[in-house]
């Protein structure tokens, strides 16, 4: 009978997860319930799979409303099944997608019956359809009792109608606290009409039938519109495990013959002079695909990475789909599954009932266009949706506008500042519902990187909605997809494979023929490349995809590894599972230490003899249970998706670890051995790699490691272009130092919007992409008419020629832009004054004849590049000149005395005192929850120093900001790495700002104190724009 209710998804409205409507129906006696959230479908499969387990049959329908109809629907549907929950979420689409409201009449909808609430309906009175109705609820009774002889309303369509949105008043509290936050009003302001009504609670059998008393016909109309209404999860096409686009072409036997001659070409292409058993192992993969109906999933990834090719994207396919040799010949891959024996078990299976998974990563400047492609290639396609939530702090924020706090009130209650108990009633609330709105659902987002390729249209099987990016989304998360049989590819964007083509790009614009022979796929070549094999060995990797960060760094050379099978085991080493097992310790020493591998287990290491019989990879952990506990591969699937975080709940993976000992001790395992290798696996759940997808790192880590040894002032310039990747911008241009490069500002006449190489000189000039506040049109401008009409002359021509603004002006002059005029940077902010001082603000009109402009002759200026130093701090984020230029005499005094990170090594165990420029900090934990922190600094010579910094150290000395530190402690070393660990830290200072000091600079005179003499004034005016308006002297 209730035939309108709502969950949390009913965004900003509802309160009840769809586990929780059901336990309250069941204790209510009710059997059947329909679930109507406000223009949504999030919560439907949810609904509908947890129903049978509280003995309730669902129903699913739609409440419709419009931005504006805060307190009641539109109208209702209610599907009478699938077909018609198709039609009921087309209906919404339309409308989510193309943002129009709905009318107040529904369209007619087959297979839905649609419900007017009474108070709508007498307002606008349509003609009802013979599946419409008007609903009327238990306190309209009474109206509708004294208009019962007006014959102009349909009485034989009156059905009972009660709403199900609270259980209690603290249900109702929050209510009213969300609709004030989604309307951005004072709670105290929020009128009726926004919010339910109070009694929109549930009614047990008995009690709605006493609500109902004088009216049972309506209740029986209501009892029998809600038996008509039936649905299931999408059922699937028989012989199918899901329900993505089945055949690329038109009919299995086209796919699999296309597949065939795909591998074909790819055969030749990979193995030139195969042998048989690559054939076989072909053979076998195709009959497993054919059979799990997988043929279209390979060609749908196959086209995608044939489109890439097409228009010269680098990509990186990576995933367990790495372990197929298919995968690889169809060039969807790189990695050789052949060469690293990857174990096409954990790929695809016959017990395993999911699609494989493909991760496929793009250029960030690149996915979109793949995406739209997609969406433009295949008929039935969406992103996948995702839901953020309602974070503790940002609900203190929310309630605190609504119960209209101050602002600093709001501040500090959200820094988790409070008042003593019991002297804030109003603070007291505020913290008391943020804790109960905490994780609620807030507004539906997109998925990371999720693609549906449905086998028909998607409103088949829920709503979707139009976001900012422009791609219809659906309204359900990735794991609501996968219980309706849609399994999603995985489209990722990254900046290391735009650093690739960048790089590419700057060595073609210098030697075109050189870039043309580059194939960056030529992973053979690569192996060999003695080059590589160095920046690997000494771990000179900054700005190569996953191997730059300092715990990777450190892991390198603690393994001196030089080779690709030992970076694929490196790429998995270091995830937090291996590390978390305390088996990476032992993973490094049997590397190291030959004599030590006996140490494992004769049967895991018979397993695992690559790794030393310690588990590194996925597929590592599924062996183990499979040969060592003797768990069927479809119950070793189920720990292997336990691995990769996808769990609905611990239960499950407890499961998992009953069956896993179970079957061990039944096999004679001894107890003890069983409990230590169960703790291995169950450390891994959530952080292990597939070796396929480790494979696929070291693949991309390869082709950086190749441009950067070969070509490194192109590579970091890209590194540069794309906004770095693990360090800030400010460390690969120091980087670029370090492999020989000169660090040049913008210029006008050599440079662009972003970095530019001249190999001639190795010189690398910095983009004014960098500077804040430079607009990318300006610039675009400029260089456009210096490649048009040639290089510009001086400040005059260039503003002549462009048009160029003050403001963007001066902002030019304080990059360096305007250097190659040989003036200082205060005398050409004073000409672009006199010549623009008198213009709007923003941009003027480039002229056709140059005008007479009043020549001036300026006085000489004070120049000094620590000035250049300040504003390129303020501009870039960083200075060009090393930081210890800027350290004041004593701190400089301190950091010569500091002992360099190159001498470490001839203090083991002693106490020294080095200093270094903070790069990045990593923060963890000890066993007992106590904060402590990794330091990773460069000293003055710019070489890596690192620290450790345990709880009492930290406590009393911590990090305060970027800066150079001066640290003191003992020099510790393990397995070749060294590091100092902290007792002592402080940080050293700056010199003033010599802009704005009346110091003067650091080595020169003082500056005359003018409020000593009014004869010694001088006249100051604002020459600056962007950080203030800075005062420059003039004599």
């Amino acid at each position: 009978m209730h035939l309108h209710c709502h969950s949390w998804f009913s965004l900003r409205y509802g309160l009840m997860q769809p586990r929780e409507l059901l336990s309250e129906a069941r204790a209510a006696n009710i059997r059947a319930l329909a679930l109507t959230d406000i223009n949504a479908t999030s919560a439907h499969w949810d609904f509908v799979r947890l129903a049978p387990e509280y003995g309730i049959r669902p129903a699913l329908g739609i409440d419709f409303r419009n931005k504006t109809d805060d307190g009641l629907p539109l109208y209702v549907g209610l599907a009478h099944d699938n077909t018609g929950y198709a039609h009921l979420c087309q209906h919404l689409n339309a409308h989510l997608n193309t943002h129009r409201p709905f009318n107040d009449q529904a369209p007619p909808l087959h297979g839905v019956s649609i419900v007017y609430p009474w108070v709508r309906w007498k307002k606008s009175r349509p003609q009802l359809g013979p599946d419409e109705w008007i609903g009327v609820r238990p306190w309209e009774q009474a109206e509708l009792r004294l208009l019962s002889k007006n014959k102009s309303i349909p009485w034989d369509r009156l059905i009972a109608w009660h709403s199900f949105t609270f259980r209690h008043k603290r249900d109702w509290n929050c209510h009213r606290i969300l609709r004030a936050v989604d309307r951005n009003e004072l709670l105290s302001k929020l009128p009726e009409t926004a919010t339910g009504h109070p009694y929109d609670r549930l009614l047990g059998t008995a009690n709605f039938h006493q609500a109902f008393a004088e009216n049972p016909l309506w209740v029986k109309r209501a009892e029998l519109l809600l038996d008509q209404c039936s649905i299931t999860l999408p059922e699937l096409v028989e012989g199918r495990f899901h329900n993505n686009q089945h055949t690329y072409t038109n009919s299995e036997d086209e796919d699999e013959q296309l597949i065939r001659s795909l591998c074909a070409e790819g055969l030749a292409y990979r193995y030139p002079d195969h042998e048989e058993p690559v054939l076989e192992r072909m053979e076998m993969e195709l009959a497993v695909i054919r059979q799990q109906g997988y043929l279209a999933y390979f060609l749908i990834n196959w086209d995608i990475t044939s489109y890439a090719r097409s228009r010269g994207y680098f990509y990186v396919g990576r995933g367990s789909g790495a372990n197929s040799l298919v995968a690889y010949l169809l060039r969807i891959t790189d990695v050789d599954p052949i060469e690293l024996d990857l174990y096409f078990e954990r790929f695809i299976n016959l017990y395993r009932t999911n699609p494989p998974d493909f991760d496929i990563d793009f250029s960030w400047t690149d996915r979109d266009d793949v995406t739209e492609y997609i969406f433009q290639r295949f008929p039935h396609v969406a992103l996948v949706g995702a839901y953020s939530t309602f974070q503790y702090r940002a609900v203190i924020r929310e309630l605190g506008k609504v119960f209209g706090l101050p602002k600093h009130d709001i501040d500090r209650l959200a820094d988790g500042k409070t008042h003593p108990p019991g002297t804030d009633d109003m603070e007291t609330i505020v913290l008391r519902y943020a804790g109960y709105l905490q994780d609620y659902p807030n507004a539906l987002t997109i998925h990371a990187c999720g693609v549906l390729i449905a086998d028909r249209p998607m409103h088949h099987f829920g709503g979707t909605f139009m976001p900012p990016k422009g791609f219809p989304t659906t309204q359900f998360d990735m794991v609501v997809a996968e219980d309706i049989g849609l399994y999603k590819f995985d489209i990722l964007s990254q900046r290391g494979l735009g650093k690739i083509r960048d790089t590419i790009d700057l060595i073609a614009a210098h030697d075109p023929r050189a870039a043309a022979r580059i194939d960056i796929h030529d992973m053979t070549r690569f192996k060999q490349d003695p080059r590589i094999k160095h920046l690997l060995r000494e771990a000179l990797a900054v700005g190569c995809f996953y191997v730059e960060s300092p715990a990777m760094r450190m892991l390198m050379r603690k393994l001196q590894v030089d080779n690709y099978l030992g970076l694929v085991a490196a790429s998995s080493v270091i995830r937090p599972g291996v590390a978390r097992s305390g088996m990476m310790r032992a993973y490094i020493e049997r590397h190291r230490h030959p004599e030590r591998r006996s140490e494992a287990h004769p049967v895991l290491l018979e397993l695992m003899p690559e790794t030393y019989g310690v588990m590194v990879y996925q597929e590592d952990v599924i062996k183990v249970a499979h040969h060592f506990a003797g768990l069927d591969l479809g119950e070793a699937d189920v720990l292997r998706r336990g691995m990769s975080g996808k769990f609905r709940s611990r239960e499950e993976f407890a499961k998992a670890r009953n069956t896993f000992q179970q079957k061990a001790l039944e096999r004679g395992r001894d107890a003890a051995l069983v409990e230590e290798v169960w703790r291995q696996v169950e450390s891994f759940a959530g952080y292990a790699f597939a070796k396929g997808h480790s494979a696929s790192y070291a693949v991309e880590s390869y082709q950086s490691l190749y441009l950067k040894a070969h070509w490194p002032l192109q590579y970091m310039a890209a590194c540069i272009n794309n906004f770095g990747g693990f360090y800030r911008t400010e460390f690969y241009v120091h980087e670029a130092r370090m492999v020989g490069g000169r660090i040049e500002p913008p210029c006008l006449n050599r440079g662009g919007w972003e970095a530019q190489v001249e190999p001639a000189v190795q010189t690398i000039l910095i983009g004014f992409n960098l500077a804040r506040g430079v607009q990318a049109q300006t610039i675009a401008r400029i260089v456009n008419e210096r490649k048009s009409n040639g290089p510009f002359e001086s400040l005059e021509s260039a503003i002549e020629r462009t048009g160029i603004g003050l403001e963007q002006c001066l902002l030019i002059i304080r990059c360096g832009g305007f250097r190659f005029t040989g003036k200082n940077q205060q005398q050409l902010q004073w000409e672009a004054h006199f010549i623009l001082g008198h213009s709007q603000k923003g941009t003027t009109d480039a002229t056709l004849f140059t005008p007479d402009i009043t020549q001036f002759e300026l006085p000489q200026f004070e120049a000094n590049e620590l000035e250049t130093a300040f504003d390129q701090i303020e501009l870039f984020g960083f200075p060009l000149v090393s930081p210890f230029r800027l350290l004041t005499a004593k701190a400089q005094a301190v950091a010569q005395k500091g002992v360099r990170s190159e001498a470490l090594s001839h203090c083991i165990g002693q106490h020294v005192e080095v200093v270094g420029y903070l790069v990045t900090v990593k923060e963890t934990h000890t066993a007992r929850r106590e904060r402590m922190s990794f330091g990773c600094f460069v000293d003055c010579e710019g070489q890596w120093l690192d620290t450790v910094h345990f709880p009492p150290s930290l406590k009393q000395f911590g990090f305060r900001g970027r800066g150079i530190y001066r640290i003191r402690g003992p020099v510790k070393e393990e397995f070749g790495c060294i590091h100092v660990e902290a007792v002592f830290m402080e940080k050293l200072d700056y010199i003033p700002d010599p802009r704005y000091t009346e110091d003067g600079l650091p080595g020169r005179e003082p500056r005359p104190n003018n409020a000593t003499s009014m004869s010694r004034r001088r006249q100051t005016m604002g020459a600056r724009s962007g950080g203030g308006i800075l005062k420059r002297t003039m004599r």
